[in-house]
């Protein structure tokens, strides 16, 4: 059975109307067929390598040396000496931070990794493998966890649920077969966005009951240690601006965006901007404080990766400006940092230019 044909399957299963995040998790999860488990490269600089976007440890390696930085800071002031990765893609920040961290001494035991996709599963093995048994992959999260935790570009994957205003009533917005693809459709629904005004006709959105949801798990399950999430997104007041009627969602393929999910389905990645409001919330409701919240330029500054700049050819420098350039990654990603409520510290990659008002 190929993925479309799953997908039909299911939306007959339910009546001929599937919610949008349940399709987006197969497109995108769904074992054997669907985009993260099969075989074809996805992370890399460019098209003809056969990927389809880049993400930041792929563009420089002084990402990594510098979040290896704050990483060693967490480590040293909870007392935890393991890094647990959520989605560690193709293996190279894991293999940036834990070369990084044994340089700098912070004593890092084990680097535990959250993967749900067979397929990346054994490219990190291959890449890892120096590291032998300090590796280790978990199919679930632990009930109870000490540790730090990481996750890069992991909160944009996960489903979300589309509403669409008609200017006076709320539709939550799914997907049905139209011939051997698919359509979407609306239909009633008390689903809401988290602000109840300034939305204008014809807006579709998104919410995240499964990010937050994972949020909430995590802060459940953190018993000591700490958090850092980096994604693109915005608060909540900025992600639900009048302007920004059509929501985020993205999908991408060969290096090549476009806003259509129900195409290639399988074939490119399917992603939403991340509510760094509703992610905060659910992460304080469960039982974690905020250590900070700032752009992805701010965060790596304080961090030192303008000491490292200093050290750098030429031509890394100019990849590393990437992760730093307002138009570039700088201000469009973000980063967020928890740590459990009763044992906060302040966080060296939030110490200037911190933004937590802003959520």
């Amino acid at each position: 059975m190929t993925l479309v044909q799953k997908i039909h399957a299911e939306i007959a299963a339910a009546g001929g109307w599937l919610p949008f995040d349940r399709f987006m998790s197969l497109a995108l999860y769904e074992p054997g067929l669907g985009y993260y488990a099969g075989s074809r490269r996805k992370f890399g600089q460019m098209p003809d390598g056969g990927s389809d976007f880049v993400t930041a440890p792929e563009m420089s390696p002084l990402f990594g040396r510098a979040f290896a930085r704050q990483l060693a800071q967490a480590m040293d002031a909870s007392g935890c000496r393991d890094i647990v990765e959520f989605g560690a893609g193709s293996g190279v920040l894991a293999a940036q931070l834990i070369a990084e961290l044994d340089a700098l001494g912070a004593g890092l035991a084990r680097y535990r990794i959250v993967e749900l996709s067979a397929d990346l599963r054994e490219r990190q093995r291959e890449r890892l493998a120096h590291w032998g048994e300090r590796i280790e992959w978990l199919d679930t999260l632990p009930t109870e966890l000490e540790a730090v935790v990481i996750g890069n570009e992991v909160l944009d994957a996960m489903p979300v649920q589309l509403l669409a205003f008609d200017g006076q009533t709320w539709r939550e917005r799914g997907v049905v077969p139209a011939g051997e693809g698919f359509a979407f459709e609306d239909r009633d629904s008390m689903l809401r966005p988290p602000l109840e005004t300034g939305f204008v006709p014809g807006t579709v959105t998104e919410i995240h009951p499964q990010g937050d949801a994972f949020i909430a798990t995590l802060a459940r399950t953190l018993r000591r240690g700490a958090a850092f999430f980096i994604d693109y997104g915005f608060p909540e007041a900025e992600y639900y601006h009048p302007q920004r009627r059509g929501g985020t969602l993205m999908c991408h393929q060969a290096h090549q965006a476009d806003g259509d999910p129900l195409v290639a389905v399988g074939d490119k990645d399917i992603t939403a901007h991340v509510n760094f409001t509703g992610t905060a919330l659910a992460g304080q409701d469960a039982g974690l404080v905020v250590l900070g919240y700032t752009s992805q330029a701010n965060f790596l500054l304080n961090c030192g990766i303008a000491d490292l700049l200093a050290g750098a050819g030429l031509s890394e420098r100019a990849m590393a400006h990437r992760l730093l350039a307002e138009h570039e990654m700088g201000e469009l990603f973000k980063v967020i940092g928890f740590a459990p409520l009763s044992a906060p510290f302040d966080a060296l990659g939030f110490e200037r230019g911190d933004r937590s008002h802003k959520l």
